[in-house]
């Protein structure tokens, strides 16, 4: 067996060795942390890690677990085409870190910004660790329009309660940052893992598959049917974003604002990228100033009439910076924030729910959507959302929450969490609400009218 401990020992000595870990982040463009290590490094390592919980898989089902996995291995044959390649290693990443130090000589790690406080001791061990280890390491804030730690500082410390407050800061902190320029990558020189140093750390040989990794699916049937439908990856993911222009193109032209949104269409093919913002293989400033610049170039710089072109874009980092500083966010006790109902609980009508069984037509239809496909349009989780909670079975939205955290494609931890908050009415507003409730029959069918969704 080599000594892997004598390795490439003169590169200890050669200058910058560097190592980009990928978390979320998973796309080469408009990816400041890996842009300063490829720049700055005479040899460059670039890896993931199955930690058990990085990227959301802690709790993760068949679907989303799928979607991660060619998001990587569109990551891996893209630096191929480099000459690279991603390091995917079933351990936890301080241990990789370490060793790739000790042995290869990794002197700079990077990383794109996890804002959310579930990863803060993850990245704290890290960062402590590089210091130890004299290693230099670099976060950039990229997976957010504003840097939500800048939001909550701006506000005197604490997040600002309301969208409009939100709105307030960050009109004083200013625009968000322009995408950077996509880097070449061909005249990176990119490193390999001798083999002992690949075997102690779990290194895969290729990019596991769902089963490698021990998820199985509940339903192969519905799997291949639908296998098409979502195909993880950045290079998936800038196609479907240049077909989301020429539609928002066509709306800009008829005076038409968020036509992806406003006219919610459950039959057709979903022209949503919120899968693709969530595992970061698009970059959320390209799509935040695609659109804008769009809008410009087609209204000769005039902004629009009392609508926020990217008011979603806009509402996913108010609730980022909603859980900064509050690990308890996806949960009912301990939550500052969250109003203390007293939710009933019923375990059969909790499955009911979960089953798509619960007779009211519309609601298991989308439920089924949502175990079949993972992902269901934004209108139809708030009816399940609702029922769920003070419009219907009045189970606590935390229950809900972990059946989105494990199926939904898009479903992140502050985002998801904060949708659940405010769709039961459990924050954001003084009082519980319960005067405006979505009908589970009349909802569904004005926005379905054929009952073609529900067959």
């Amino acid at each position: 067996m080599e000594d892997f401990e004598r390795v490439n020992h003169r590169q200890r000595t050669s200058g910058v060795i560097a190592l980009h870990w990928f978390r979320h982040g998973l796309r080469l463009h408009d990816n400041p942390a890996l842009s300063y290590a490829a720049a700055n490094a005479k040899k460059l390592y670039v890896m993931f890690t199955f930690d058990g919980e990085s990227a959301g898989t802690k709790l993760i089902g068949y679907n989303r677990m799928k979607f991660l996995l060619e998001s990587l291995h569109d990551l891996n044959c893209q630096l191929h085409s480099y000459g690279g390649q991603l390091l995917v290693f079933r351990e936890k990443p301080l241990k990789v870190i370490t060793r790739l130090h000790d042995v290869l000589g990794v002197n700079l790690v990077t990383f794109e910004q996890d804002c959310e406080p579930i990863w803060n001791e993850r990245d704290e061990a890290v960062k402590e660790g590089c210091r130890e280890l004299g290693i230099e390491c670099r976060e950039e804030v990229s997976h957010t329009l504003w840097d939500p730690k800048e939001v909550v500082d701006m506000n005197g410390g604490v997040p600002p309660l309301t969208y409009t407050m939100f709105l307030q800061v960050t009109s004083a902190i200013g625009e968000p940052p322009h995408p950077e320029e996509r880097l070449d990558f061909s005249s990176v020189k990119f490193g390999i893992v001798p083999v002992g140093l690949a075997a102690e750390l779990n290194l895969f040989a290729e990019i596991p598959t769902p089963e490698d990794l021990n998820v199985k699916c509940s339903h192969p049937a519905d799997i291949e049917e639908n296998s098409g439908s979502w195909i993880g990856g950045e290079t998936q993911a800038l196609l479907l974003f240049d077909m989301r222009l020429a539609v928002e193109a066509d709306a800009f032209k008829r005076n038409f604002y968020l036509p992806n949104q406003a006219r919610p269409d459950l039959l057709g093919p979903s022209r949503s990228l919120s899968p693709y913002l969530r595992y970061g293989c698009l970059s959320i400033r390209k799509m935040y100033w695609g659109i804008h610049d769009l809008f410009a170039e087609i209204h000769k710089g005039k902004p629009p009439c009392h609508v926020h072109l990217t008011a979603q874009l806009i509402w996913r980092d108010f609730f980022y910076a909603m859980s900064v500083g509050n690990p308890n966010y996806d949960r009912v006790k301990e939550n500052p924030i969250c109003l203390q109902i007293p939710w009933r609980h019923k375990q059969k009508e909790l499955q009911q729910w979960k089953d798509g069984k619960t007779g009211f037509p519309f609601v298991d239809a989308v439920m089924r959507q949502l175990l079949r496909e993972g992902w269901i349009h934004h209108v139809a989780r708030n009816a399940v959302a609702q029922f769920l909670t003070r419009g219907g079975l009045w189970i606590s939205w935390e229950d809900g929450l972990k059946v989105f955290l494990k199926h939904l494609l898009d479903a992140d931890w502050s985002v998801c969490s904060g949708n659940w908050l405010w769709i039961s009415s459990s924050a954001f507003e003084t009082i519980l609400d319960c005067s405006h409730c979505l009908s589970p029959v009349a909802y569904g069918r004005r926005l379905e009218p054929t009952g073609d969704y529900i067959r």
